[in-house]
């Protein structure tokens, strides 16, 4: 049986039975010395989904959330779901798929437009057709209406605002075995089987399982698309000449900020260097909506220089994505040589401490909302540039708690666990096809850019963005969730962590791919408990078969799909 009772946990907000409780309004204590099936840290859309599987079989689960946000990416501006060559008829299964349906069922009410007509964003949106059974384009609280309706159905608490601890003693383990999690505000998790469904990966790292952070070269698993790519870069990268140095042609100066003067590396070799992140803005066109950008507080103008100079010098490009999201809102997203990415500002990230990230996460909020303050009202760039960005503003109605601001960064990458199968660019070109699928990817083997560099010429080059089609789908591999045998054996990895080089990872991080992950780990720790056996010896037979029948899809067709040749 779900566990219904209410467990107030001390210094945190829990959501249980549909309601989110402030922070420090309950204090009873909590029973730390009760012991879930099931204990999943990070209320992404992979921990959401994965919950809500494992509480329908009956499974007792807990959601130990860091932050006060439900939903991860989904809910946090990235509307633009990233679906895949094959779209939502091929790759996408399961709760993953209900999901977007759910999305689709709520904009067939028309109470649910009240800027715009379901006509009137069908003309404009990219993520949907009359035909299709899901919607892939949305609002942020409508996504979190949706997965919060999701827990309440299957009465999932939720415990928000808890961090791990990051000092060393963060999980009590036992041999191989994860005992607890403890965290910050003094509470234990207790569990049988844990999920680590964070961006970061904190539990992973923290159970003592090997990961790595930034790019592997390519000789490490043979591949063609790793490490430095500077050759590669075409996309999102500087067409104009633009002076690297704080003064003009005087080097002695000192470069401009977000420029590595030791880069890029040498061709195809691994680094630390980490693709870069942005927030996903949720933006509005509507006056009556609309929060005008501001000038921040820390705005630093020559943060911003290379974007002057990059007008200066003649690119006439829009610096941004912007995609149609229902009610006239939108999910921005970075775009061509200077936009909203900041650029080698995030190495420290994946390992850093809670301090360290919440340094890093400001620094990317004032870079970025200094960014579009810029484009809107700076002198130096183009007047057509600063009239269509002074047509919109934040949603005054989305994020009310948060500052109109999304509380959630676009963690692109962090941490990769190195578990019993890496997944790699073979899997995804299909020329190694994993025998133990438990869902299916499909998207671009994609990575932004991970650094800002000067050339042998003296200018200003970013490096690191590739966009590189598998040709269709492929299989992921269920050891590509688990940690070694020897480290751990009763953590499953279902987010960022997944076991995968840094190119294959860049095709797997979409957030429909993560919910499909989050399923399928939720099934096999249902069977690991009914067996009372590791997660590593789970049977793929039986794993195969429930899998099927909760909607995941797990076979690639090569004759539809052959596999795509390496070019070397």
């Amino acid at each position: 049986m779900n566990p219904k009772r209410r467990h107030f946990l001390k210094n945190s907000a829990v959501l249980s039975s549909g309601f989110i409780l402030p922070t420090g309004l309950f204090r009873s204590r909590y029973h730390n010395d009760m012991e879930w099936d099931v204990v999943i840290y990070g209320a992404s859309s992979a921990g959401v989904i994965a919950a809500v599987e494992a509480a329908n079989r009956g499974r007792s689960v807990i959601i130990v959330e860091p932050s006060n946000h439900i939903g991860g990416l989904t809910s946090g501006g990235l509307g633009q779901t990233d679906i895949g060559v094959e779209g939502e008829g091929g790759a996408i299964g399961g709760l993953s798929f209900d999901f977007y349906k759910k999305i689709r069922q709520h904009y067939t009410n028309d109470q649910s437009w009240n800027h715009q007509t379901w006509d009137e964003y069908m003309n404009r949106s990219t993520r949907l057709t009359e035909n299709s059974q899901g919607m892939f384009g949305f609002e942020p609280k409508v996504a979190r209406r949706i997965y919060e309706e999701m827990l309440r159905a299957s009465g999932i608490q939720v415990v928000l605002k808890d961090r791990i601890r990051l000092d060393g003693r963060g999980v009590e383990k036992r041999g191989g075995k994860i005992m607890a999690m403890l965290t910050e505000s003094g509470n234990v998790y207790r569990g049988k089987v844990f999920l680590d469904a964070t961006y970061e990966s904190d539990l992973m790292a923290m159970a003592g399982v090997s990961y790595t952070v930034g790019r592997e070269g390519n000789d490490k698993y043979d591949e063609n698309l790793n490490g430095v790519q500077s050759k590669r870069s075409h996309n999102h990268v500087f067409k104009s000449n633009v002076d690297p140095y704080i003064k003009p042609g005087q080097s002695h100066s000192g470069v401009l900020p977000g420029i590595d003067p030791t880069g890029p590396g040498d061709e195809f070799s691994g680094d630390h260097r980490v693709q870069a992140y942005c927030y996903r803005m949720c933006l509005t066109d509507v006056p009556e909506n609309q929060i005008p950008f501001e000038k921040p507080e820390g705005y630093d103008e020559m943060r911003h220089e290379l974007l002057f100079r990059n007008f200066e010098a003649g690119d006439d490009r829009f610096p941004w994505i912007n995609s149609p999201m229902p009610n006239r809102k939108t999910d921005i997203n970075n775009r061509w040589a200077v936009s909203t990415n900041n650029i080698g500002m995030n190495y420290e990230y994946p390992d850093g401490n809670h301090e360290t990230r919440e340094r890093i996460l400001e620094d990317h909020k004032i870079y970025q909302q200094g960014h579009m303050w810029s484009m809107a009202n700076h002198p130096r760039v183009p007047e057509k540039f600063r009239t269509e960005y002074s047509k919109w503003g934040l949603a005054a109605d989305e994020y009310p708690d948060h500052g109109n601001w999304t509380p959630q960064i676009y963690v692109r990458e962090a941490r990769r666990m190195i578990g019993e199968y890496v997944m790699t660019e073979h899997d995804c070109r299909r020329s190694r096809i994993a025998s133990d699928s438990i869902g299916l990817g499909s998207y671009n083997m994609d990575s932004h850019n991970v650094q800002r560099y000067i050339t042998p010429e003296g200018l200003v080059q970013n490096e690191g963005n590739l966009e590189y089609s598998p040709g269709g789908p492929y299989a992921i591999s269920y050891r590509s969730l688990t940690p070694r045998k020897h480290e751990c054996t009763n953590l499953l990895v279902c987010c960022n962590g997944i076991s995968a080089s840094h190119i294959a990872f860049g095709s797997i991080r979409m957030e429909p791919v993560f919910m499909i992950l989050g399923q399928s780990s939720a099934v096999a720790a249902d069977i690991a408990l009914d067996q009372n056996n590791i997660v590593q010896e789970v049977p793929y037979n039986k794993l195969r078969k429930e899998l099927l029948e909760v909607g995941q899809r797990l076979d690639v067709d090569l004759e539809e799909w052959p596999k795509s040749e390496l070019k070397k």
